[in-house]
């Protein structure tokens, strides 16, 4: 009897110890912030771990509105189906302001970032 009420207190403990560590797993989320001036990103190049991310984009007197979109590298950053839609800040931002996207993950691979009202070069984001 004594060794079936510790082989239950083990399988009881295990269960815990395993949810436990299953809640306090859970994947951490960087900012990424990014700055625009007239027609330029201040951010010319980025290399980033593999991991998720929110992307941060303050409009520093560029123009009355900026964006980001976020592609990966060798596609068509003008056609909108190629554009991470996460990477979207949640909405336009305006002289002075800050704006952030939803959770991006991304992994290994070369990305491209720009602003289309901005009219900004496209720049290189590497995830390593």
């Amino acid at each position: 009897m004594k060794n079936l009420f510790i082989a239950v207190f083990l399988v009881a403990f295990s269960i815990t110890a395993t949810a436990q560590d299953s809640i306090t797993k859970k994947e951490t989320v960087t900012t990424v912030s990014l700055e625009q001036t007239k027609g330029a990103f201040t951010q010319t190049e980025l290399t980033l771990a593999e991991g998720t991310y929110i992307f941060e984009v303050s409009n520093n007197n560029a123009v009355a509105e900026v964006g980001l979109v976020l592609i990966k590298d060798g596609k068509d950053g003008s056609d909108p189906k190629n554009h991470i839609a996460n990477a979207y800040v949640s909405q336009l931002v305006k002289h002075g302001k800050t704006e952030s996207s939803k959770e991006v993950k991304l992994t290994k691979g070369t990305y491209k970032y720009f602003c289309p009202f901005n009219e900004t070069p496209q720049y290189t984001l590497i995830v390593e």
